[in-house]
C-alpha cells in the first residue's frame, strides 16, 4: 500500500472537458459521429501542442503536466507519458452532479490501459447535503482510493467542489461570491475530514481558489492532518477570468502545501474559440495557449517565498536522485 502524498511542484494544464462543456464550442449536442469525435480530438491536439510550446519557452518541464480524457485524448496521454511528463486522466462521468465511474465496474482496466501519473476525480460534495447521495459517492470513492493505493501505480488526484445547498446560499441573500468567501472554506475543511474518515486518501487535492491566505492554511492543515504530511494541494482556475485566476495563484503560492495549479479554460478557451471562428490561425492559437500557461507558471514561481523556493528546489533534486 502506498503512503499518500505528492509534494513536487505541479503546474497542470487540464483539458479533460467532455459532454456539453466541449461540444458547446462546436454547437453539437447529443451523440457524436466519428467525424465529430475526430474534430474534437484535433482541437485537444492544439491545446497539447500549446502545452509543448510552453515547455520550450520557459515553463519548467519537471513541474508541468497535462490532464486530458481517454475519449478524446488517449494518444496525447500516451505521447506525454512516453516523453516522461506528468499525466492525469479523469475517472468520473462528465457533467453529473453525483460521482460515478465513467466506465462503471471496468474502471480499473481503463486506468491500467493508460497508467497515468494521476487518476483524477471531480466530485461535488457538500457535508450538509443529501445524506444518501453523499453516502453513495463515499462508497464509490473509497473503492477507487483502495484500488489506487493497493493495486495501481497511478496516484489519486481529488478535485473537490462544494456547491452551496439552497439554505446555505440564502444565508448570503443568494450571493455566490459571499458564500465562497465566508462559508465555503469551512465546508471544504469539513468535507475533507469526512472523506478522510471514510478511508478516501488522495495524494493531491485540488480546490477552487481561495481569496485569503488563512483559508489556504486551514485547508492544508486539513489535508495533512494525522500524519498525512506529504499530501499536496493545487488551485483550480474554474474557468474564471484572467485577473481572478492570477489573484488565486498568488494567494495559493504564498502558502506552504499548495504545490501548484490546474488552469485550463482560462488558458485555452478563448484561443480555441478564435481559431474556430477563423479569427486566428492554428499557429497563433498554439502560441497564445503557450503564452498564457507560461504567465501562470511565472506568477506562481515568482510568488513563492524565498524559503519555499529553496526548499522545493532541494526536494526536486532529491526526487530526481531517488528516481534515478
Amino acid at each position: 500500500m502506498k503512503t499518500p502524498g505528492y509534494h513536487q511542484p505541479l503546474y497542470l494544464l487540464p483539458f479533460d472537458q467532455r459532454g456539453a462543456p466541449v461540444t458547446s464550442l462546436f454547437g453539437w449536442y447529443g451523440n457524436l459521429s466519428r467525424a465529430q469525435t475526430a474534430v474534437i480530438a484535433a482541437a485537444k491536439q492544439i491545446v497539447y501542442q500549446g502545452f509543448k510550446v510552453a515547455l520550450s519557452i520557459g515553463v519548467p518541464r519537471e513541474k508541468a503536466g497535462i490532464l486530458v480524457d481517454e475519449q478524446f485524448g488517449a494518444a496525447l496521454l500516451q505521447d506525454a507519458k512516453s516523453s516522461g511528463l506528468v499525466t492525469a486522466c479523469p475517472a468520473e462521468q462528465c457533467g453529473q452532479s453525483e460521482f460515478d465511474f465513467e466506465y462503471g465496474d471496468d474502471f480499473a482496466r481503463h486506468i491500467e490501459l493508460l497508467q497515468p501519473t494521476f487518476c483524477k476525480v471531480s466530485v461535488c460534495y457538500n457535508p450538509e447535503g443529501d445524506f444518501y447521495l453523499n453516502r453513495r459517492q463515499l462508497l464509490r470513492l473509497r473503492r477507487l482510493s483502495n484500488y489506487l493505493q493497493r493495486e495501481s501505480q497511478s496516484r489519486f488526484m481529488f478535485e473537490l467542489q462544494v456547491p452551496p445547498e439552497p439554505p446555505q446560499l440564502e444565508l448570503f441573500g443568494g450571493n455566490k461570491s459571499a458564500y465562497n468567501a465566508k462559508l465555503r472554506p469551512q465546508l471544504v475543511e469539513l468535507s475533507i475530514h469526512q472523506l478522510q474518515n471514510c478511508g478516501i486518501e488522495p495524494d493531491v487535492w485540488t480546490f477552487e481558489g481561495f481569496d485569503r491566505r488563512e483559508d489556504c492554511r486551514r485547508i492544508v492543515a486539513a489535508v495533512r492532518r494525522d500524519g498525512r504530511h506529504q499530501v499536496g494541494c493545487i488551485v483550480l482556475g474554474q474557468g474564471e477570468n484572467d485577473r481572478k485566476v492570477r489573484d488565486w495563484l498568488r494567494t495559493a503560492a504564498s502558502v506552504g502545501g499548495f504545490i501548484g495549479f490546474s488552469v485550463g479554460r482560462t488558458d485555452f478557451w478563448d484561443p480555441l474559440v478564435s481559431f474556430r471562428a477563423n479569427r486566428i490561425v492554428r499557429e497563433a492559437a498554439v502560441k497564445e495557449i503557450a503564452r498564457r500557461l507560461k504567465v501562470f507558471a511565472a506568477i506562481f514561481e515568482n510568488t513563492l517565498p524565498p524559503q519555499r523556493q529553496l526548499y522545493e528546489g532541494q526536494q526536486q533534486v532529491a526526487f530526481k536522485q531517488i528516481s534515478v
